[in-house]
């Protein structure tokens, strides 16, 4: 192997190696954070929210009789998703919306099941149990406390 090949062959590993690194994201420094941005929101706005072991914080609005949900339900919804800045960046209200619990964030497969059919939850979810560091669209940047309010007509 000639000298300039080797050459090439260490820089293109220090980049890799100095891009791996400027990635890192350490979800417990990010709880950290995000814990004091709910708890301030939760105060500004007087939300009366239950903090769950998760970290997750949640409202029970209506407790639901019906069905128990578990993370493999499927789970008829209607919900409204927002940044903590009141900023509406998703919105599903007026007809239902089918989604399987165990493929959705971390945060709804945590929350929605303290409710059963019929029930409504808020959800404010610290990052590391929502988008983590990624951007999943251009209305939630990355590193987000997202604030759900959900309704759940119907499980599967």
């Amino acid at each position: 192997m000639s000298k300039l090949k080797i050459y090439f062959t260490m820089l293109i590993s220090m980049v890799v190696i100095a891009s791996c690194s400027k990635d890192k994201f350490d979800a417990n420094a990010q709880m950290a954070i995000d814990e004091e941005l709910i708890k301030k929101h939760i105060a500004t706005n007087n939300i009366p929210a239950t903090k769950h072991t998760s970290g997750l914080y949640y409202q029970i609005i209506t407790p639901g009789t019906g069905k128990t949900i578990s993370s493999s339900s499927t789970v008829y919804v209607q919900y409204i998703g927002k940044l903590l800045s009141g900023t509406t960046f998703q919105e599903q209200t007026g007809s239902t919306v089918p989604l399987n619990l165990g493929t959705t964030i971390q945060g709804w497969q945590i929350g929605i099941p303290l409710i059963k059919e019929g029930g409504q939850i808020r959800l404010i979810i610290p990052s590391p149990l929502a988008y983590g560091k990624n951007s999943p669209s251009a209305s939630i940047p990355a590193k987000s406390v997202l604030d759900f309010t959900i309704y759940v007509s119907k499980v599967q």
